[in-house]
């Protein structure tokens, strides 16, 4: 079943409530994979100057699914959604 991460960006305009329902929730259905909040870091480039660090991007749950539709319908109860924050969905390919 393919992979997908659900990347937070710090833009929610209400309160974010509670994840333990949220993470409960996806681990009960069989499809949580892993998540967490994302600290500090660094872009680098061996050569030349590397783009800015990505700034807006707070946190990320992992998910296994059927497809990008699927995914998607994995956003209800998620905290950062539901206080109207973005979610960027991407599958995470295989490199077998």
């Amino acid at each position: 079943m393919p992979e997908y991460i659900l990347l937070m960006h710090d833009d929610a305009s209400g309160s974010e409530n509670d994840w333990g329902p949220y993470l409960k929730q996806l681990r009960d259905s069989g499809h949580f994979e892993g998540g967490s909040a994302i600290g500090d870091g660094a872009c680098v480039r061996k050569i030349g100057e590397a783009a800015p660090l990505t700034v807006q991007l707070t946190s990320y749950v992992r998910v296994s699914a059927n497809n990008l539709d699927h995914a998607k319908s994995m956003l209800v109860g998620n905290p950062h959604f539901e206080a109207g924050g973005t979610v960027e969905i991407r599958e995470l390919l295989r490199t077998d």
